[in-house]
């Protein structure tokens, strides 16, 4: 009695499958490539959030240069500027950046007649806002109103 059993070697199919072994099916190819397109959508999407998201941290950002800006020109001048240009004549900004939301230098200036300091002579802006009326996807409050 034999403890091992010879297993015969399986050569090329030669039914119908054979051209099997040589490529893929079109339903093989068909699957991976809606599962690619799947991934890309998903992707796709993903990046439009972050790119969204970073274009609210720009705007943030700059919102706040133009605002700190603006109270720094306030306190050193006694007096409030009566534009965003004021800013850039004065030195207090380099340049007047451009709105992420719109593209564009159309920020919105808002002006009152709150003094910052008693030695202040005149009132002007004291505030900008973004131009844009769209309204942020994370936390649903209107870029003009931020």
């Amino acid at each position: 009695m034999h403890l091992y059993h010879q297993i015969p070697e399986r050569g090329p199919r030669k039914s119908r499958g054979a051209w099997r072994n040589f490529g893929f099916t079109l339903i093989e190819l068909m699957i991976v490539m809606t599962i690619i397109a799947i991934l890309i959508g998903i992707a796709a999407i993903r990046y439009d959030k972050v790119v969204q998201h970073s274009k609210e941290a720009v705007l943030k950002t700059d919102l706040r240069t133009m605002r700190d800006a603006i109270d720094n020109f306030t306190l050193d001048k006694q007096a409030a500027p009566q534009s965003i240009d004021d800013l850039q004549q004065a030195g207090y900004l380099r340049n007047v950046p451009l709105d992420p939301m719109t593209n564009a230098k159309d920020w919105v200036p808002q002006f009152d007649s709150v003094v910052l300091s008693p030695d202040q002579t005149t009132t002007g802006m004291v505030d900008v806002h973004s131009n844009s009326p769209r309204v942020s996807p994370f936390d649903n409050t209107p870029y003009n109103e931020w």
